[in-house]
Formats: C-alpha cells, structure tokens, sequence
C-alpha cells in the first residue's frame, strides 16, 4: 500500500502524455481523462496510505475518490465550456448568414425600385396622357414603399410642372389636348401634397420643392409642412391653396404672378419669404400668417384686396414700392417697423393701415403715398 503513489504518478503522468498526444492528432480525450481520474485516485490515497499508514483506509479512499472526481469535472466543464463556445460560433455564423440574406434582398429590391423609377421616368414622356398619369402614381407609389426615394419622385414631378404650358392657344384640337394636359398637371399637383408630411407631424422629413417658372393651377398644399418653397416666376391661375401651411425653410415667391385668388393665411414661415416683385390679380389672404425670418416684398403689385390682418413679423417688414391697388388690411398682430419708400395705396378702396401710418395723395391716379 505504501508505494501505491507511484503507480498513481506512472499512471497519472501516462495519461498526461496520451492526452497531448491525442489532442494534438485530433483524437478524442475521453480515454485520458478517465485514465488521469484513475491516476490521481491512486496517487493522493496511495500518498495519504504512505504518509499515514494508521490513518482509517475509507478516509484515505474518500479523498483518493474527490481527486479523481475533480479530474472528471473538469473535464465536463472544459466540455461545457466547449459546447458553449461551439454553439456562440454557430450563432455568429447563423446572424452572419442571415445577415448577407438581407443584405442580398435589400440589394434585389433596390434593383428593382432603381428599374421601376427609371421605367416610370421614361414613361412621362409618352403621348399618351393615361401613361403619363400612370407613371405618376408609380412614382409617387415608388415613393412610399421606399422613403429614400421621395425627394428624387418629389424633383421629378416638380420638373414635369416646370415644362412649358401655354392654356391660350385658340385652336379647338390644340385646346383640347392642352386640358388633357392640365388633368396630367393636375394629377402631379395633388401627388406632391399627398407626398408631403401634415403639417401637425412631428419630427417629420422636411422634403424641398423646386416649382421655378411652374404653372400650377388649383393647387393645394394646406396643412403641409415642407422644407424649402421655391416658385421663382411661377404662374398661379384659378386658385391655389397655401393656408396653414409650415414653410421650415425659404420661400421664394420672386417674380411669381397669381392671377386667381390666393389662400395663404395661417401659413407659418420659419425662414426668409421672399415676395420680391409678386403680382397678384385676385384675391389675396395672409390673415394670421407668421413671417418668423427676414421678408420682402419690395415691389409687390396687388390689384385686388389683400388682407394681412393679425399676421405676425419678426423682422421689420419690407413693403418699399410695394402698390396695393384694391384695398389692403394691415392690422397686425404685433407692432412692427416697415420700410414704405414709394409704397402706395389705392384711395378708391377701404384700406386698415397700422397706427400712425399716414396715406398722402401724390397724384390723379386714385393712388395715396404711405408713411410709416
């Protein structure tokens, strides 16, 4: 019993080399870890027999046995361990995998959609009027399956406005396909207010709108929100809508003309609005509008009654040579300074003029020169 250690140790140090050995072929290790159990066993009884040989032998068996229970466990957390690992690596590759998965459906579907707009741009230009209005509802249809696209469907339909349009034509087949014409236009007007966030959207995209020598006839973009409004020498016939519209960015009116009446009251414009040179020969409503950045409307020319009762400006208002020829209600909502030079009004029409404003008569036009 005394020299039962070393059989332990040969046993034990065997083990240790088939374990190597066969770790290092790619062998299984299951035969030398129980082989090393085995070993450690005999070792630490076999040392306590020596060490003690009038120490109780089940005492000594006891502890031979937890020595070769540790081997065994851990063996089984190494195994644990491993498993767990293997398991982790599976999972990686499985995200992995699926991640290419979508990556490639993601890569078709943009494909698709880049096809499906170019095929919908080619069709715009089709003789047909149903294609053109059918190329429209793809885009803008492109447009909410895929936010990305909306701005690009938003410049695109914007453009097709921009294209020529003469509704004065005289002969009867030219007028005829002229307001097929106009139903088409008609079509891209209520598809970009469609396209565009409500105005009580929070934290909504704020998408531009390039309308540069547009001809927009009743069009409608109340209770919208956009970032930039851009209607350089747009031409306004009938009546068009801009009430309560939010306006993040600028918006130009330069050298635009209406020529029916305008709706733009309660509208709010955070940036610059810029109504250089506007013509107006109807109607005009800004009651309530907000002006929160710099304004123009230096050389403005309104013909019929204009209204900018309760509006609100930030910055001092610019109405040098400005001409309001039927009538105009000034009375804002808050006092502010303006720059009248050469701004006059018709004598012949009811005009609300802010408080200490006087109208001075200068010629036999009917027409009063203002001074603030």
């Amino acid at each position: 019993m005394e020299h039962l250690w070393i059989a332990g140790a040969v046993v034990s140090v065997a083990a240790l080399v088939w374990l190597m050995v066969g770790r290092r072929r790619g062998r299984g290790v299951v035969k030398p870890v129980l082989l090393s159990a085995i070993g450690a066993f005999l070792l630490v009884a076999g040392w306590l027999f020596a060490a003690d040989p009038t120490a109780p032998k089940h005492e000594a068996i006891k502890t031979g046995g937890l020595a070769g229970g540790a081997i065994v466990a851990l063996y089984a957390l190494w195994l644990n361990d491993r498993r767990r690992r293997t398991d982790e690596d599976r999972q990686r590759i499985e995200s992995e995998r699926q991640a290419l998965e979508n990556a490639r459906a993601e890569h078709d579907r943009s494909r698709v959609a880049d096809e499906r707009f170019a095929r919908s741009v080619e069709l715009l230009g089709h003789d047909a009027e149903q294609v053109r209005v059918g190329a429209m509802h793809g885009l803008a249809g492109l447009a909410r399956s895929r936010a990305e696209y909306t701005q690009t469907v938003l410049d695109v339909l914007c453009a097709y406005l921009r294209r020529p349009f003469d509704e004065t034509w005289t002969d009867d087949e030219v007028v005829a396909r002229d307001e097929r014409e106009l139903e088409v236009r008609l079509t891209a007007q209520r598809l970009i207010a469609d396209l565009l966030p409500h105005a009580d959207t929070a934290d909504a995209p704020r998408y531009d709108l390039d309308l540069t020598r547009a001809y927009l006839e009743y069009f409608d973009l109340s209770h919208r929100q956009v970032g930039n409004l851009t209607l350089r020498a747009a031409q306004l016939r009938e009546s068009n809508a801009f009430h309560h519209t939010v306006v993040h960015g600028g918006a130009w009116f330069t050298d635009a003309t209406s020529d029916g009446r305008l709706y733009a009251h309660h509208a709010v414009f955070h940036g610059k609005a810029w109504f250089s040179r506007f013509r107006c020969h109807d109607t005009a409503d800004f009651t309530a509008t907000r002006f929160l950045g710099p304004n123009k409307f230096a050389g403005v020319r309104f013909t019929a009654p204009v209204t900018f009762a309760d509006c609100e400006f930030a910055e001092p208002i610019d109405f040098a040579d400005a001409n309001f020829r039927g009538g105009v209600r000034l009375e804002l909502a808050k006092p502010q300074q303006a720059r009248t030079h050469a701004m006059y009004v018709s004598l012949e029409h009811e005009n609300a003029l802010p408080d200490g404003w006087v109208v001075e008569r200068r010629d036999d036009r009917g027409l009063g020169l203002v001074r603030s």
